[in-house]
């Protein structure tokens, strides 16, 4: 018997705006004192339990890149993603898992431990411990969900009421919605009442016959083969793995678990979860204060002063600034769909992004120029593209570039050259063109696009290597 690892990374949420964005969900983000990712957090937690042949990421293909970037700055080469076609909630996306997970081989007695990617958890050993217990639970049969010891009286999370008491596990009674303060503080007096973490352990065996006995419109995941997987992905039904299955089964166990967890689902669990200096602050970057106490100030390059401020939470970035007293920041959805009602590419695009060939960052934008920093990994290489509405200026910064640039209508003549630290070259309107790093370390350029329209969609892939659609 083996233990197997599912990440769950399809988040896309944007309740840590200006960090988080459409296209930089929080899972993909370091925060909370923290160099690592919370996704590379939680696979470094999860290979001290596991290898990695035996962990997977179930997330949109569109993360494919930035996945494979963010675990190869820890360590990790190759493919690990299961590819989700669509948001279908966490049952759906636990089976295609395990179903992947077999294709790896995986067997039936194996056991599959199911973490979501964006949570935070201070005590590992404590976390090692809670796992070897549902292990030993999967042994008799038993599906196995974690709940995590309240703290507080949560309003944000659904709780697990365990019934009787165990040594190592408990019984569920129920699992039970998201309550109001009175009632939560209710849960929390009782002693039997767990937040619901969404962490799961079971057997192969186990979870395949409970979707068969209760969520049937989506077993049949488990017998297509790989290249039909996506369309019977497709046709099932979008549900919680807690209302497919764990409300319905009659196996389930819970495993308590206190281990300093938290979902970092506000600005203010940031806070709560970051380390502090003098006067309780928690701060980020260039950040100066002077007075104050007890608050959350996160920067990026710029300096940032702050005189007086209390319990308050400041986030910037280089193209948005959030300022709210600790408290309200579970408002922010609300301001975060006012900017999306109005067309704000604050709320999608993300100042810095990850490509398979390296990563950019945007450093100005205006209604006809754009300004980015790119970095091109050793051996990478841009498609040969071309642009219909903006030119590009490129200045190396570091490194060498091999640039290919056709005229204009006539792709039998492309012009190639290399590009050394200090010298440019300018790709006109219309022509394709391509850029490599023919060397070993990286290349560093300074994009100027100049143009009636400079946004990322404006762009025409002829050829690429990594199959990209236009």
């Amino acid at each position: 018997m083996s233990l197997y690892a599912i990440v769950l990374a399809g988040g896309s949420g944007t309740r840590l705006w200006p960090l988080s964005r459409g296209e930089m969900p929080k899972q993909f983000l370091a925060v909370c004192g923290s160099s690592d990712t919370l996704l590379q957090q939680t696979i470094k937690r999860l290979l001290k339990l596991t290898s990695h042949e035996r962990l997977r990421v179930v997330a949109s293909g569109r993360w494919k890149p930035l996945i494979a970037h963010q675990l190869s700055c820890i360590g990790m080469k190759g493919n690990f993603l299961i590819d989700e076609p669509d948001a279908r909630n966490t049952a759906p996306a636990i089976a295609l898992g395990v179903a992947g997970l077999i294709d790896g081989g995986a067997c039936e007695d194996d056991v599959v431990l199911v973490c979501p990617s964006d949570h935070i958890i201070a005590d590992e050993g404590e976390f090692s411990r809670a796992v070897g217990i549902a292990e030993k639970a999967t042994a008799g049969g038993s599906i196995v969900t974690f709940g995590i010891k309240p703290t507080s009286p949560d309003t944000g999370f659904g709780y697990i009421k365990a019934a009787g008491s165990g040594d190592e596990w408990l019984d569920v009674d129920s699992f039970v919605e998201k309550p109001d303060e009175q009632t939560a503080r209710g849960y929390l007096e009782s002693g039997n009442y767990y937040w619901n973490g969404g962490i799961f352990c079971f057997r192969v065996r186990d979870i395949i016959a409970a979707f068969r006995d209760y969520f049937p419109e989506c077993a049949h995941i488990f017998d297509a083969p790989p290249e039909d997987r996506a369309r019977c992905f497709m046709s099932s039904p979008s549900e919680s793995m807690d209302y497919a299955v764990m409300e319905k089964a009659r196996n389930i166990v819970c495993v308590p678990l206190d281990a300093g967890w938290s979902d970092v689902g506000s600005w203010d669990a940031v806070y709560e979860n970051s380390p502090s200096g003098e006067n309780g602050n928690a701060t980020v970057g260039n950040v100066e204060l002077y007075g104050g106490a007890s608050s959350l100030v996160i920067g990026h390059e710029r300096l940032i002063c702050g005189i007086d401020l209390d319990s308050m939470i400041v986030v910037d970035t280089p193209d948005a600034l959030f300022v709210a007293p600790r408290g309200s920041s579970q408002k922010l959805r609300g301001i975060v769909k006012q900017l999306s009602e109005r067309h704000h590419d604050e709320t999608v695009e993300a100042p810095e992004s990850a490509r398979p060939w390296g990563t950019y960052r945007v450093l100005s934008k205006g209604d006809r120029h754009k300004i980015k920093r790119i970095a091109v990994s050793p051996g990478g290489r841009l498609s040969l593209q071309y642009h219909m509405h903006r030119s590009e200026h490129w200045v190396v910064v570091q490194g060498t570039a091999k640039v290919v640039i056709y005229g204009h209508g006539d792709e039998s003549k492309p012009k190639e050259r290399l590009i050394h630290e200090g010298e440019s070259v300018f790709v006109p309107k219309g022509h394709l063109h391509r850029l490599e790093n023919p060397g070993r370390i990286h290349l560093e350029i300074i994009e100027v696009q100049i143009g009636e329209y400079v946004g990322e969609d404006d762009i025409a892939r002829v050829e690429d290597d990594y199959s990209r659609a236009d």
